[in-house]
C-alpha cells in the first residue's frame, strides 16, 4: 500500500527526532515514528539476492510497503552496510516491468508474443511437455540451467524427474577454474566470501580482481581496513581500476599474460629461498618434484611476456615474500579468461603455499570447524539410465556442470538429444559465450521453461514463463555461512507476493505434484521445512526469524596452532604442489606457461567487468540503479583516441574478428587503460522490449564474445580471447 503525502510527512518528521536511536537499533526509531504517524511499521530481517554475497538485510515495512533496506549489523557478510545494489532491492520489488503472471508463447520464439495464463494451465502445460519428452527421448533429455537460490528447489525436481543434466553458468563461465584448482591442490574451497584475512594482511595482491567495483560488502570493508592499517597494495590489471587507485603498485599487465607474472614470482621465491621451509615440510607434498620446474621463468623472461619491467617484477616479488605469511593473494572470482585457467589458479595456490599463507594470520584463515547435524535424507532419487552430459569430457568439471557441454548436445543431438531446458534465475544469452550458438540450441528445443522475476533476453524466448516473486516476497533455504565463525541466516518475506507471482519453492512443489513427484516435497509451506531444519540443528527458529542471523559463538578457529592443524581434504592430507591427479589424466602436474594470441595492428583485446551499482544484466532495468548508471561506455586509451580523432561521448561501433558488429556505444577517453585493449561494463545492450529502461541502452559485450577457449581440465569457457576494431559512427 502506498503512503499518502500526509503520512509520509508525519513519519519523516517523527523519524528525525528518533533517528539517533534508530541508528543503533533501527527497529525502535522506525516503530516510534510509525506509531506517532498512526501507521503500522515493522522490521523484517532477511538476506539479499541482488548478487550472490547474501548480505543480511533489515527491510523496513510501513503499511505493507517496503520503504527502506538497511544492512543487518550482526550479519557477517555486510556488518550493517549495504552496497548500492543492495539498496536497489526496492527497485526490483516495485519495478513496473517485472513479470506479473504466467505467460504462454503465442508467436515465434524471441518475438515476445505471449498470452496470460493461470498457474493451473501453465503448470499443466509444462508437466505435459516434460512427460512427452521423457516418453520419447528419456527424462535425461531435460536439462536445468540454474543460478541462485532457486537451485535448491529445482535441482531436486529435476533429479526426481530422472535427469542429472544440471549446469550452472556461475561455474562454467565464472569461478569453475578456481573451484577445480583448489579441489586438486587443497581439497578445500577458498570459500564465498573468500577467506582472506585482509584486515591483518601486510600485503594484498589483486590479479584482475576489481574490489570496489564488484562491491562485495564485507570484502570491500576488509580491503579498506587493510589500507587503513598500512598494508601494501599490489594491483595487477591492464585497467586502472578503483582498486588500482588505492594501490602502492599498479602493474598494467599485457592482457593474457598473468600466468607469466605468477610463475616469475614463484621463480624468485624458490631461487632466493624465500619460501617457508618449515611450512612446506609440514603441510605440503611434492616440493622436490616442483622446485626445478620454474627455473626458466625469470623476471627478464616474464617482462617480455607481460610488458612489465623486470625490476618491477623483482620488487613486487620481494615485497610479497618479505611480508609472508601475512599476504592475501586474492584468487579472483571471475577467472575464466584464456582456457589455461585451472593451471593459472593452481599457480596462485602454489605461491600461497610456498609463502605459508594458508591458516596463517594475514593470509588465508581456516574455515570454522563447527559442524551442523546432517538433515535427514528424503526419498532417494531415481538413477538415470544414461550418463549425464553436464560434465562433458572434462574430468574435473565437478557436480555443477558445464553449460557449453549441455548446449553442444542440444545442438548436435549427441550422444543423446537434449530437448527441454528449464532455466531458473540465469540469463543465458548474456552469460554463455557466442550467444548465437545459444539461440540455435533454443531453436532445437521442444520445451523451454523460464522461471524469473524479470523478462530478460532469455526469458522472452521461453515457451512458458513462470513469474517468480522477488527475494523480499519469499522464503528460501537457510543460508549456512562458513567464514571465521559458523552462522545461519534466514530469508523470509517482508511483504506478500505482488501480482500473480509465486516463490520458487511453490513453483517446484506444484510442478512436482503435477508430475506425480510430490513425495519429494513433503511439506505444505516452505516455512515448515525451515522450522524442521532448525529442530535438527538445535536452533531457535523464532530467534532466527527475529534476528535474521544466528552466529555460533566460539565456532572460530582461524589460525594454525598446535591443537588446530589445517585439515586438507586431499589423499595425502596436505597441500599437493605436484598433482598426481592431473598427471594421471595426462595434464601437466605442475603449471606451465601457455602463450596467448595478441591483437594485431588496429585491434584491441576486449576486456569486461562490472559497475559497483549493477550485477550484470540482472539489474540493468532497475529503476533505482539505472538512475546511477544507465548504460555502458567503451573505455579507450587517450593516446589511441587522439590518433583516431575520437573524443569522449563520440558514438562508435565495435566489430570483432568474426565480423560481428555491435550496436552504437559511446567512447570514454581515459588514461586508465592500456593501448592494446578496450573495456566494457558487462550486462548492457538488452534486446527484450519488455525491459523499458534497459532495452537498447549501451552495448552487449557478450554479442562480441563469439570465440572462447575451453579449459581441458574443467571444461570452463575462457572468454577474454576476442579482439575488436573500432568503427566511427556518423
Amino acid at each position: 500500500m502506498a503512503l499518502s503525502r500526509r503520512q509520509f510527512l508525519q513519519i519523516s518528521g517523527a523519524t528525525a527526532a528518533g533517528w539517533a536511536m534508530a541508528s543503533v537499533c533501527p527497529n525502535w526509531g522506525l516503530l516510534r515514528a510509525a506509531e506517532q504517524a498512526g501507521a503500522t511499521a515493522r522490521i523484517v530481517p532477511t538476506y539479499c539476492e541482488m548478487c550472490f554475497w547474501k548480505c543480511g538485510v533489515l527491510a523496513k515495512v510501513i503499511d505493507g510497503t517496503v520503504v527502506k533496506l538497511e544492512g543487518n549489523p550482526v550479519h557477517p557478510h555486510c556488518r550493517g552496510r549495504l552496497c548500492g545494489r543492495g539498496n536497489g532491492g526496492i527497485g526490483l520489488l516495485y519495478d513496473p516491468d517485472r513479470l506479473k503472471a504466467p505467460l504462454i508463447r503465442t508467436g515465434e520464439r524471441g518475438d515476445g508474443k505471449y498470452r496470460e495464463a493461470s498457474w493451473e494451465e501453465a503448470l499443466a502445460y509444462v508437466a505435459d511437455k516434460m512427460q512427452v519428452i521423457a516418453a520419447k527421448y528419456g527424462p535425461e533429455s531435460l536439462a536445468l540451467f540454474t543460478h541462485g537460490s532457486g537451485t535448491s528447489h529445482f535441482y531436486p525436481l529435476m533429479r526426481a524427474f530422472g535427469t542429472e543434466n544440471v549446469a550452472m553458468p556461475s561455474f562454467a563461465q565464472c569461478r569453475g577454474p578456481r573451484v577445480a584448482a583448489y579441489d586438486l591442490t587443497t581439497g578445500i574451497d577458498i570459500g564465498s566470501p573468500e577467506r582472506l584475512d585482509m584486515p591483518n594482511s601486510k600485503v594484498v595482491v589483486l590479479l584482475g580482481s576489481h574490489l570496489g567495483e564488484n562491491m562485495h560488502s564485507s570484502q570491500v570493508q576488509d580491503f579498506t581496513q587493510a589500507i587503513d592499517n598500512g598494508a601494501t597494495i599490489i594491483v595487477v590489471d591492464p585497467r586502472f581500476s578503483t582498486a588500482a587507485g588505492k594501490a602502492d603498485h599498479w602493474l598494467p599487465i599485457r592482457p593474457g599474460t598473468d600466468m607469466a607474472l605468477i610463475l616469475a614470482w614463484i621463480h624468485l621465491v624458490l631461487k632466493n629461498g624465500w619460501y617457508d621451509k618449515d611450512y612446506v615440510e609440514r603441510y605440503t607434498t611434492g616440493f622436490e618434484d616442483i622446485r626445478d620446474s620454474f627455473d626458466a621463468y625469470t623476471p627478464e623472461w616474464a617482462a617480455a611476456e607481460t610488458d612489465l619491467r623486470p625490476d618491477v617484477i623483482r620488487e613486487t616479488g620481494r615485497i610479497i615474500a618479505r611480508n609472508a605469511p601475512a599476504v592475501a593473494l586474492h584468487p579472483g572470482r571471475h577467472v575464466t579468461w584464456d582456457g589455461n585457467d585451472v593451471q593459472r589458479e593452481r599457480a596462485i595456490i602454489i605461491l600461497q603455499a610456498l609463502l605459508g599463507t594458508w591458516g596463517r594470520k594475514g593470509g588465508i584463515f581456516l574455515p570454522s570447524p563447527a559442524k551442523l547435524p546432517p538433515l535427514p535424507g528424503g526419498k532417494a532419487f531415481p538413477k538415470p539410465k544414461r550418463k549425464p552430459l553436464n560434465r562433458g569430457d572434462f574430468p574435473f568439471a565437478g557436480g555443477e556442470g558445464v553449460t557449453n557441454a549441455v548446449r553442444a548436445s542440444t545442438l548436435s543431438g549427441e550422444p543423446y538429444p537434449i530437448k527441454g531446458w528449464f532455466v531458473s534465475g540465469t540469463n543465458l544469452l548474456a552469460t554463455l559465450p557466442n550467444p548465437e550458438e545459444t539461440r540455435q540450441a533454443i531453436r532445437n528445443l521442444d520445451l523451454l521453461v523460464a522461471v524469473d522475476v524479470m523478462p530478460t533476453d532469455t526469458v522472452v524466448h521461453a515457451d512458458v514463463i513462470l513469474p517468480e516473486c522477488t527475494y523480499l516476497e519469499r522464503h528460501d533455504a537457510i543460508a549456512q555461512l562458513r567464514g571465521r565463525e559458523l552462522a545461519l541466516a534466514i530469508r523470509q518475506p517482508a511483504v506478500e507476493p505482488l501480482y500473480n507471482t509465486k516463490p520458487a519453492w511453490w513453483i517446484a512443489r506444484s510442478l512436482a505434484n503435477k508430475l506425480g513427484l510430490g513425495d519429494y516435497f513433503p511439506w505444505e509451506h516452505y516455512a515448515e521445512k525451515l522450522e524442521e531444519d532448525c529442530l535438527v540443528w538445535d536452533v531457535d527458529f523464532e530467534e532466527l526469524k527475529q534476528k535474521g542471523v544466528i552466529v555460533f559463538p566460539g565456532s572460530a578457529a582461524p589460525y594454525i596452532t598446535a591443537t588446530n592443524p589445517p585439515r586438507f581434504k586431499t589423499e595425502s592430507g596436505k597441500l599437493q604442489l605436484y598433482s598426481e591427479e592431473l598427471e594421471l589424466e595426462d595434464f601437466a602436474p605442475v603449471p606451465e606457461y601457455v602463450q596467448n594470441p595478441q591483437p594485431k595492428n588496429g585491434e584491441f583485446r576486449l576486456i569486461y567487468g562490472r559497475s559497483p551499482v549493477h550485477t550484470f544484466s540482472r539489474t540493468v532495468n532497475n529503476p533505482v540503479l539505472t538512475e546511477l548508471f544507465a548504460e555502458n561506455e567503451v573505455w579507450l586509451n587517450a593516446g589511441v583516441a587522439e590518433e583516431m580523432g575520437l573524443k569522449s561521448g563520440a558514438l562508435v561501433r565495435l566489430v570483432n574478428q568474426d565480423d560481428v558488429l555491435s550496436d552504437p556505444v559511446r567512447v570514454k577517453v581515459t588514461e586508465r587503460i592500456r593501448t592494446d585493449c578496450v573495456y566494457l561494463v558487462h550486462g548492457f545492450g538488452a534486446k527484450s522490449k519488455r525491459l523499458n529502461r534497459a532495452f537498447g541502452r549501451g552495448v552487449s559485450d557478450q554479442d562480441l564474445i563469439t570465440r572462447y577457449a575451453v579449459d581441458p581440465i574443467a571444461g570452463t569457457t575462457g572468454m577474454r580471447v576476442n579482439f575488436v576494431k573500432i568503427r566511427k559512427e556518423a
